[in-house]
């Protein structure tokens, strides 16, 4: 699936290690929420970044030391209709203030990218082919104005400054 970060295919450098496989010594990696809390001491001690993806229905439940020490959060966005991602999006920028990478990914469609980035996500990986199709003609929109305030991590000019991302007047 292709990765955007700033309205442009991005390299994705991480590697996701299924739970019965075994994490390398080096490099970046991402795990599941069971197997960073099972492992967390071995994967902390190796000199590899570490990141941990989120499932639909997975709370941040028993990740609170965890999450100062990871570089990025990839969360699974199960549904279009879905909107837990975007919660879990709010509380790890805004209670936890996660600095890391906070990554969409899933079912991410082309309405959905001006509110994910509103939310506090840096990168979306997409696998809907009219989204990647909008992305690369760079032909997505999103609102200006808002009924509720973006993550105070994310200050309102930086939506609009997106040079991938038009912005629609208001009505």
């Amino acid at each position: 699936m292709p990765l955007y970060r700033n309205g442009q295919r991005a390299e994705d450098l991480w590697i996701v290690i299924p739970d019965d496989e075994q994490v390398p010594e080096t490099g970046p990696v991402i795990v599941g929420k069971a197997r960073l809390i099972e492992d967390a001491v071995t994967l902390f001690q190796r000199s590899g970044s570490n990141g941990l993806v989120l499932k639909p229905g997975q709370t941040l439940e028993g990740l609170e030391a965890a999450i100062p020490r990871l570089k990025l959060i990839a969360i699974v966005i199960g549904r279009y209709t879905d909107g837990r991602g975007y919660s879990l999006a709010r509380l790890l920028r805004d209670r936890y203030r996660f600095a890391g990478e906070l990554r969409a990914t899933g079912d991410v469609l082309t309405d959905q990218i001006g509110l994910l980035l509103r939310a506090g996500f840096d990168t979306i990986e997409v696998n809907d082919a009219a989204t990647i199709r909008a992305l690369d003609e760079r032909r997505v929109v999103a609102v200006r104005h808002h009924y509720q305030s973006a993550s105070p991590s994310v200050p309102e000019r930086k939506l609009p400054s997106r040079p991938w991302l038009s912005v629609s007047e208001p009505l």
